[in-house]
């Protein structure tokens, strides 16, 4: 058996990964009696953690809400840095980090008490991001993001109101499985109990979801995994556009006012060549109209039509 202090640490974690454990399962689970583990959860309570108990034959523990973070994890301010970080992170773009932070910000929020979930949420309403982007991805709630992740993790069942792409509204209930972010967009890819079929629904396009209390045992879906049934129900995605540009303004001017975006090389003093990589050609455009320069467009094609059409409307405007 493992000594007192690391059981308990493989009871804290595994609350963490359920939101209720019937007692003899946990038991089980820790290789130890019903009796010591009723020990251990009284440890973990004088800690400072928020274990509540459900008495009864089909008694178990769960971890809840509690009136102060645990000790010796964080403080209050570093609790309320953690969350918005792992918020902001949430909706990041780059491979792993978004459905990571989504896991942890759902285990921090679990315990996190009242009064810093006001600090929070006054911080995130407060804070309005600037984004520099022609298509800019759809905004989603990080509490909308963590009810889901949830219930997911839970094995529960949701209701939410949907809207598909041609605007039609719909009510739904799932048996969820997993969130994929992919491109710009998150997905739901959850068992449809109406349709009786796999199904991805976007986030964007969810609202209100709900949890309703029962359980299921997960279904076999139809795919590798998630990510790849989302990409098979999709279809092939769009290629990304190539985007090469001479640009008659000096190096350092482009690389000053877009070269968080874009790769700038130097031709001569006057001259530079902007390289991009992007799914849409809006913010190509916008990016070199910002630069007050003339400049010519290697490649793509697509690029020049773009522009033709913009200035045909910018001139009739």
């Amino acid at each position: 058996m493992a000594n007192t202090s690391s059981r308990t640490l493989r009871l804290l974690s595994l609350l963490q990964t359920h939101r209720y454990w019937p007692g003899g399962e946990l038991a089980d689970r820790l290789g130890v009696s019903p009796r010591t583990l009723r020990r251990d959860i009284d440890r973990l309570r004088e800690l400072g953690y928020p274990v509540e108990a459900q008495r009864g034959v089909d008694g178990g523990y769960q971890l809840a809400a509690g009136a102060s973070l645990p000790p010796l994890v964080v403080d209050d301010e570093e609790a309320v840095a953690l969350t918005v970080g792992l918020q902001t992170a949430a909706q990041s773009s780059v491979e792993g980090i978004a459905e990571s932070s989504v896991r942890v910000l759902a285990k921090v929020v679990q315990v996190m008490p009242a009064r810093l979930r006001r600090r929070v949420d006054a911080l995130r309403a407060m804070t309005v991001p600037a984004v520099w982007s022609g298509a800019a991805a759809p905004r989603i709630d990080p509490v909308l993001l963590t009810t889901i992740a949830l219930a997911c993790r839970d094995n529960e069942r949701i209701r939410f109101a949907y809207t598909d792409a041609a605007g039609r509204e719909s009510a739904r209930e799932v048996e969820p499985l997993r969130l994929v972010p992919l491109g710009r967009q998150w997905y739901l890819v959850a068992y449809d109990l109406t349709r009786h079929a796999w199904r991805n629904f976007r986030i964007d396009r969810l609202s209100e979801p709900t949890g309703t209390g029962a359980r299921f045992r997960p279904r076999e879906l139809p795919a590798a995994d998630a990510a790849e049934f989302v990409r098979s129900s999709l279809g092939a995605l769009p290629q990304p556009y190539e985007v090469e540009v001479l640009v008659d303004v000096p190096a350092a001017v482009a690389r000053e006012r877009i070269g968080r975006w874009a790769t700038v090389e130097e031709v001569d003093a006057g001259r530079c060549r902007v390289r991009m990589t992007t799914a849409s050609l809006d913010w190509p455009a916008l990016a070199l109209g910002s630069l007050g320069a003339d400049f010519r467009v290697v490649e793509p094609a697509e690029l020049r039509d773009q522009l033709r059409e913009w200035a045909g409307r910018f001139s009739r405007a």
